[in-house]
Order: C-alpha cells, then structure tokens, then sequence
C-alpha cells in the first residue's frame, strides 16, 4: 500500500495545476563505497531496483567510489548535461565523514556543466533504527524479555569507522535512538579509525554485567567490515541493513529533502533531521 502509494503521488506531482506535465525530475545518483565482497554489489543493485519501484518515473542511477563498478565519475560523466545539467546525489552512507564531505562533492564539480546537488548522508534518522531493530530480530533479538534478560542484555552498533570526530558523533546519535527503541544500553564501537573497537566495546559491557550481547551491523551491505564485527559478537550478530524496504524510502527522503532545499545551500547540505 505504502508503494502505490508513493508511485501516485508522484504520478500526480508531474501534473502541473493547469494540466501540463512538469518536466521530469532530475536523476538521483546513489554513490555507494564500494567492495571486494561480491554481495555488496549485489546488496546495493538491488536496492537501487527497490528505489525504482517506488518512483517509477525516476531516474535511479548509481556510482560507487571505489572497488566497484560503475565508479561514480563514469556514472555522472554519462549525465547528458546539454539536456538537463541537474542531478542529486544520495550517499549509502551513515555518518558525515570525508567521503560525504569531500569525495563526493568533489566528484561532482570534476564534470562539467552539471548542476549536481549533495544529499545528507543516510544517518542519523529514524528509519536506520526501524531496520537496525528489524535485522536484530531476525537474527534471535527477543521483542518481550523478562527483566532480568533485559538487565542481562546490551548491543553493540558497529560501524566502519571515521577519523572525522562529526562521523562519530552521528553514530553515537544513531546508538540512543536504538537504545530507546530496544530499552537496553546501546555503545557506538568501529570496524577502524576510531574508538572502540567492537571486541572493546564487548568487554566494557560485559564488565558492567550485561553479558547477552548483541551486535547491530551499522554498515549498508556486507563486507570485510562487515564481516569482521560479526565474529565479534558474543551472542548473536544482526545482517547489514541491506535491501529493507525502510532504505529506500529513506534514499528518497533524502533526494526530496536536497531537491527541496534552496539552492545555494543544496548542494552540500548536510541536515541530519
């Protein structure tokens, strides 16, 4: 219901008031790390086909930064400028951090002519929670517990890892709101460049008595990260957020959200609301 939804109100939004059809919307180019680990490609491909279901007459692309391809420059370098020079480009990432702040803007201005505007990046947001929650239940996460198992459990959120101080702060944001979703303590820990790492971040809990420890994948598609933190984990370990229908609704959030800001400001707005 929710996707037909989506697909008619975007049907009527192309209708002018006075019965015209508007000119289409500019392509949104999903920009995707990148992997070795073959599943990641076929992760985000699949998402980027769930995006196209729920706007049909859009225009979904996607580019990765590395490891994969289509590489993001070729992707944009195929936007024919001389017909529609606009663009909007939504980060699969989680967090600001260098690639959000610096890599994709900066692929974008390599092009010329194209008026290409930046997304937020994907977290923090309420939709992240809903399907870290999600995954964690799919993988033995109890919805009811006594309060003895409750005060006996705790997760850990791994994430990749950023040495920019505002990708960790958005990531600690991200544990809170889990923690209030799953009513038990939630600690950030990393896959690299940052602190804890998540077998630190299991310890430290279990110090503190909570040795039913779950860990969340904090990470858009399996990979070597990915992987990693899973074996980390004590009790069970959650999937990535992968193909849930939550992300594409929130890839389209955010090409609104960027398409809808004024234009001086769109093209790195970084709002994480």
């Amino acid at each position: 219901m929710n996707a037909i939804t989506s697909r008619l109100g975007h049907q009527l939004s192309l209708v002018a008031l006075d019965g015209t059809r508007r000119p289409p919307p500019p392509p949104l180019v999903l920009v995707a790390h990148g992997s070795r680990d073959p599943r990641a490609l076929g992760t985000v491909s699949t998402l980027v086909e769930r995006v196209r279901e729920l706007r049909p007459h859009l225009s979904v692309r996607l580019g990765h930064l590395e490891l994969d391809e289509p590489l993001l420059s070729a992707t944009l370098a195929s936007i024919d400028t001389a017909r529609d020079p606009r663009a909007v480009l939504v980060p699969l990432l989680l967090g600001r951090g260098h690639h959000v702040k610096r890599d994709v803007p900066d692929a974008a201005a390599a092009v010329p002519g194209l008026r290409a505007r930046v997304a937020a990046p994907l977290g923090p947001h309420p939709l992240l929670v809903e399907t870290l929650y999600a995954r964690l239940v799919e993988a033995g996460w109890r919805t009811r517990m006594s309060d003895a198992v409750r005060r006996a459990s705790g997760v850990v959120l791994a994430a990749a890892g950023s040495r920019d101080p505002e990708a960790a702060v958005d990531t600690r944001h991200t544990a809170r709101l889990l923690a209030e979703r799953l009513g038990v303590p939630v600690a950030a820990a990393y896959a690299s460049a940052a602190a804890p790492t998540v077998p630190a971040a299991v310890r430290a809990m279990a110090a503190r008595g909570r040795h039913r420890i779950a860990v969340a994948s904090y990470f858009t598609a399996p990979g070597r990260f990915a992987t990693a933190c899973a074996e980390a984990a004590p009790w069970i370990a959650a999937a990535p957020l992968g193909t849930h229908p939550a992300m594409a609704r929130l890839v389209l959030h955010r090409y609104d959200q960027a398409l809808a800001a004024p234009e001086p400001a769109a093209e790195r707005e970084l709002a994480t609301t």
